[in-house]
């Protein structure tokens, strides 16, 4: 996890998804920009026209107000401030909302979107563990089938007041897919998106080269070694791991990925889950319950939907799904 003044430092490395140069120029007609945002480093880039890039960034920054958890006036602030009463929102927010509540049924509940008033107690920024007390009261409030969204309308309702919506696992990678979309519109032909562990490609490199998507080493301290590589003219490869944000407090190591049954940080064999699939959304969904459901079940999760996937576990070991195209380094 870098901080806004880490990342001023930051250098670039060779595969997509590590960091890059805050802007700079190739060859004629190619441009990259890296900024912060969502709370990670971010870059955009490919060929394409100042005014393209500049673009692209704006509406990621952009939806970042709308879909912050923290920030007041975003549509998930004002939701979760309505005490249950509807809220209009951009058709755009009311989409994801939408979208969300399928991957939190079909895994099962694993993945919810009310996890906000739990999420809320943490704060991994400062190393604050919240008081038992505090988690328990706010549990029986997390729970997805309490969320109501009118596409027509554009709104959005928590049926339970004390509910708290927290987009922060599915967003990143919803953006990725809407940016890649409007660049291809722009008239785009190669380019990439990459918000933090969501990595999204278009076309090929300006040499006609396929893009190469790194998966990060966990164990790696600094951050710079991959421990796979993915060649592709097309999709996104989403990696959750939990090395990305944590803390450690009397001993114990807390990391950011929280199991919605229990209020606390998921126990599991796996620190590491990477998707690769055609819609980046469907990394981000998927990521997250494969943490609880373990590796072997999270294997079984992912074959049975046809997802391509690796998952590294604590020991070190590596599982890919038989689809997958990752090749290890």
């Amino acid at each position: 996890m870098l901080s806004r003044r880490a990342f001023l430092g930051a250098c670039a490395l060779p595969l997509l998804g590590g960091c890059a140069a805050r802007l700079s120029h190739g060859k004629e007609g190619e441009a990259q920009s890296s900024f912060f945002c969502f709370d990670t480093l971010c870059s955009l880039g490919g060929t394409m026209t100042q005014e393209v890039l500049d673009t692209a960034v704006a509406r990621c920054q952009g939806f970042e107000q709308t879909l912050s958890r923290t920030i007041a006036t975003s549509d998930v602030g004002l939701i979760n401030a309505a005490e249950g009463k509807p809220v209009s929102v951009s058709p755009e927010t009311a989409r994801l909302v939408d979208l969300a509540l399928g991957y939190c049924e079909e895994s099962g509940g694993l993945f919810d979107i009310t996890i906000g008033a739990v999420s809320e107690l943490w704060d991994f920024h400062e190393g604050v563990v919240p008081d038992e007390g505090a988690i328990e009261q706010a549990l029986p409030h997390v729970g997805w089938q309490g969320v109501e969204v009118d596409l027509a309308s554009s709104t959005v309702t928590l049926a339970d007041p004390h509910a708290r919506l927290d987009l922060g696992g599915i967003a990143k990678g919803f953006v990725t897919d809407v940016l890649l979309g409007e660049l291809a519109e722009a008239g785009v032909q190669n380019a990439f998106v990459n918000l933090g562990g969501n990595v999204g490609v278009l076309g090929t490199k300006a040499d006609g080269s396929p893009w190469r998507i790194g998966v990060r080493d966990p164990f790696d301290d600094s951050g710079n070694k991959s421990i796979a590589v993915v060649e592709a003219n097309a999709g996104s490869v989403v990696t959750s791991g939990l090395y990305e944000r944590q803390f450690e407090v009397g001993g114990r190591r807390y990391w950011h990925i929280l199991d919605p049954r229990t209020g606390y940080p998921v126990k599991s064999d796996v620190v590491s889950a990477s998707i690769f699939s055609s819609q980046s959304i469907d990394g981000d969904g998927y990521t997250k319950p494969l943490f609880m459901l373990g590796h072997e079940e999270g294997l079984a999760f992912l074959e049975k939907r046809g997802l391509a996937g690796l998952l590294i576990g604590e020991d070190g070991s590596v599982q890919m799904t038989a689809n997958a195209p990752f090749d290890l380094l």
